[in-house]
């Protein structure tokens, strides 16, 4: 079953409670048990955020392979919506590391700061865990507010599981310190880290303001 951007439409305007998540998931729901193909949504997702979500949510829980579900993100990277993008993570953590590096190293060549900040975003799970080394050196600065919340919270995110490797990159790397002083902070924001360590994330504040 082909849906179209008016019949997917009224189904929206239908909901009697609005446009709330809770109930646009419900729809969501309806269309993949009824394997419905939502790809004539394409060229509207960025019409509203119920669309980008249903137009990628019903695209992906159909395909049961990692790697097609990571293909079909690749082959629609419309990152506009960039709150919707960051739900998209849970699809992809099963992929193979090295084959999400390889497609990583593409995205943050982009030029446009939504598909840089998915080669980030992409490793906020299971996939970036001990890869700290791996991962710290595609930091790149930038002057786009959500790229740098990206690779901050990326940042914190290695920080997690390796903070040993992580605070040593800190003080060496040259990110400017309205990346890494994000990083720090969500740091000492995160209650899956030591008090300990926060404390000597910390200190190392008056010498990333410095670069």
């Amino acid at each position: 079953m082909k849906l179209t951007f008016e019949e997917v439409k009224r189904d929206l305007d239908a909901l009697n409670t609005g446009y709330k998540t809770a109930d646009v998931d419900k729809l969501i729901k309806k269309y993949v048990k009824n394997r419905a193909d939502v790809s004539l949504l394409r060229p509207y997702v960025f019409t509203c955020a119920q669309l980008h979500r249903i137009y990628f949510f019903v695209s992906l829980k159909q395909l049961k392979d990692v790697e097609l579900r990571m293909k079909f993100i690749d082959e629609n990277l419309l990152f506009r919506d960039w709150w919707h993008t960051d739900q998209l993570i849970k699809f992809v953590s099963d992929l193979d590391f090295n084959l999400a590096l390889k497609y990583a190293k593409g995205y943050i060549s982009s030029s446009d700061p939504f598909i840089q900040r998915w080669g980030y975003v992409l490793f906020i799970s299971k996939l970036g865990r001990g890869r700290a080394l791996d991962l710290l050196p595609l930091m790149q600065n930038s002057d786009n507010y959500y790229l740098q919340m990206a690779e901050a919270w990326l940042i914190t995110e290695l920080a997690i599981f390796q903070p040993e490797e992580v605070f040593v990159w800190l003080k060496e790397c040259n990110l400017r310190y309205n990346i890494t002083g994000k990083a720090v902070q969500k740091i000492c924001d995160s209650f899956r880290i030591s008090d300990e360590w926060k404390e000597r994330f910390k200190v190392l504040r008056p010498l990333l303001k410095t670069k």
